[in-house]
């Protein structure tokens, strides 16, 4: 039989193996859900891929932020229990890369509107981490119909390049790395915040091992960096202002260090939206997901009590 231990010369990635460490990790029931790998025609040749959990429809979706993928999530799921649906934005895990090399949050929305009306329609809240949560404005902007509450994981528009200076440098970083031992080295040191046994999961689902024995990043790193095509960020703040007025939005803030939003960033947000309600998790930094994912459950559940 293969071997599911990324050092190990007969190495076989199965995606789901892993499921069972998330939830001892974390103290949750060790009876996991079903969970099956779906995708969704985008009607243009590409497919976005994702993750189907439990045996109903969708009632979250989930939308990962740069350089991730549909597992960034798979503890929050398992803390929660209920049916969801976790996506691959293009250029990320097992969906499609765009040609045009054009990762901006509109594009994206418009591509993700396709899964969730496919997949997900019914679902009472989107959820979307730092470029999953600029998407997921965009979303509920250019096709309300799919929203019907929103978090936004540590993002808002006010988000610069220099304000998350230190993921740009990771994921921008060196693309392959002659050992899994390597990879995890840079991922802990720019990571301090999460586990290592949660970063070397992030890592199985997030690089491939080449025949070499060497490891790549899996994401389309084109078009990344100066590299990118142009894009107007501050039209971010547009798409926020287009969010129908009913919609309940929350925000949840890192309270350590790599949390990327500033109190400039929460004082425009709540001008803008003043309902929008304000959740700092302390031990958290950007990735709340990965610092902190029974509290990220706890918020969503909070979250799915307002009344749209």
């Amino acid at each position: 039989m293969a071997s599911t231990d990324p050092t190990a010369d007969d190495f076989v990635y199965d995606e789901l193996a892993y499921l069972h460490e998330n939830a001892s990790e974390h103290g949750l029931p060790a009876d996991l859900p079903p969970v099956t790998r779906t995708t969704a025609d985008l009607g243009d040749g590409r497919e976005l891929s994702g993750l189907l959990w439990g045996s109903g429809p969708p009632e979250i979706v989930f939308v990962h932020g740069t350089a991730q993928n549909a597992h960034t999530w798979d503890t929050v799921v398992l803390a929660l229990g209920r049916p969801s649906l976790a996506l691959d934005l293009p250029g990320h895990g097992h969906s499609s890369w765009r040609d045009d090399r054009a990762y901006d949050p509109r594009n994206l929305a418009d591509d993700v509107a396709v899964a969730v009306s496919l997949l997900a329609p019914g679902a009472e809240a989107i959820v979307g981490m730092s470029l999953g949560g600029l998407v997921v404005m965009s979303l509920a902007a250019r096709h309300s119909a799919l929203v019907r509450r929103l978090l936004l994981v540590d993002v808002t528009p006010g988000v610069t390049r220099d304000k998350a200076k230190h993921i740009h440098e990771f994921i921008e970083g060196p693309p392959d790395f002659p050992a899994f031992a390597d990879i995890l080295q840079r991922t802990v040191e720019y990571n301090p915040t999460r586990s290592v046994s949660s970063l070397r999961r992030g890592i199985i689902h997030n690089a491939q091992r080449e025949p070499d024995g060497s490891w790549r990043w899996r994401y389309d790193r084109r078009g990344r960096g100066t590299d990118a095509p142009p894009f107007d960020r501050a039209v971010m703040w547009d798409d926020l202002d287009a969010i129908a007025a009913g919609v309940p939005l929350l925000l949840a803030r890192g309270g350590a260090e790599g949390s990327v939003v500033d109190d400039a960033d929460v004082t425009e947000l709540q001008r803008r939206r003043p309902e929008t309600q304000v959740v700092v998790v302390e031990g958290a930094g950007h990735s709340i997901q990965g610092d902190r994912p029974l509290e990220l459950a706890a918020i969503i559940e909070q979250l799915l009590s307002l009344d749209p």
